[in-house]
């Protein structure tokens, strides 16, 4: 990833609350699990590293909460990827805030591949329209399902 899209960080979401008030996650996704430990940058930089592919949201990636979490969900949805970490910021205030001063990036959602910080929804927007997403997630072992529709397009 080039240094204008991302900053380095970690990538990981397990948070303390969970991303849902008992709705069923889709197959893959995790949500938050018990937090312990140091101070709350130890424990972002843990949640962050701990996955391939972590996104802060608001809301569920089954129940997103404002159009750009949703529009991060649908973009992850249509390149396949299905084994994330999604925290629900609105689960919690500390989390929210905290997420917002790790990243030193103003706004929810956010997406960190392999630890690094991606950025939001204009980000990885962009990203899946100039190809660059494919090639991101390529690095990260996961083949995009985009790519299987052009091979099967290309038959």
């Amino acid at each position: 990833m080039n240094g204008s899209l991302g900053r380095a960080a970690a990538a990981v979401l397990r948070w303390g609350r969970g991303a849902g008030g008992g709705v069923p996650l889709a197959p893959g996704v995790r949500a938050a699990g018990s937090g312990a430990g140091g101070g709350q940058a130890e424990r972002l930089d843990g949640l962050v590293k701990k996955d391939k592919v972590v996104v802060f949201l608001k809301g569920t990636p089954e129940r997103p909460q404002c159009g750009f979490s949703n529009a991060v969900v649908q973009i992850l949805r249509l390149h396949g990827v299905r084994d994330y970490a999604a925290y629900n910021v609105l689960d919690d205030p500390e989390l929210r805030q905290g997420i917002k001063d790790y990243s030193n990036w103003p706004t929810i959602p956010q997406v960190y591949l392999n630890g690094e910080f991606v950025g939001g929804c204009d980000i990885l927007l962009q990203m899946h329209q100039n190809g660059d997403l494919v090639e991101e997630l390529k690095k990260l072992g996961i083949r995009s399902a985009l790519l299987d529709e052009k091979d099967q397009d290309s038959k």
